[in-house]
């Protein structure tokens, strides 16, 4: 189970998550993540990391989702410690989560994690320039 503080509960941080976070998709889940703390947070408060969970009834009747949902909150408190404080992450379970073991579920969990947090998208002001200044627009070498 996941403690209290680290449960994403309000249909607002869902929201959030899913529209202004990452996405990284697996073939058994797809991994939401908004690492931005909260604006109206404090200074001095740092928010917790918080986590939910979306299983539809594409996955299967209410016996199959419940599993589901049982076997991702372990491993996704387990995983906690390793995202940006503050974050807000959902796990969206596809239909194939189902059928799926504790196993096929962690790793599938663990790639899309990894994926999210290898790094940033680059940003204009990093100074990387996304032509190569030795070719002629076109593509073509000089």
């Amino acid at each position: 189970m996941l403690p209290t503080e680290n449960r994403l509960r309000r249909r607002e941080d869902f929201a959030t998550a899913v529209r202004r976070g990452r996405r990284a998709g697996r073939p058994l889940l797809v991994v939401h993540l908004r690492s931005r703390t909260d604006p109206h947070a404090s200074e001095g408060e740092v928010p917790p990391t918080r986590a939910g969970f979306v299983v539809s009834k594409a996955v299967g009747n209410a016996v199959v989702r419940n599993r589901v949902k049982r076997r991702l909150r372990p491993l996704m408190r387990e995983r906690l410690c390793k995202l940006p404080t503050g974050s807000l992450v959902v796990v969206r379970a596809l239909p194939g989560a189902g059928d799926a073991d504790h196993t096929q579920l962690a790793r599938d969990l663990d790639a899309a994690l990894r994926k999210l947090l290898k790094g940033s998208p680059r940003s204009a002001d990093s100074g990387d320039s996304p032509r190569d200044p030795g070719r002629e627009p076109g593509g073509r070498a000089p």
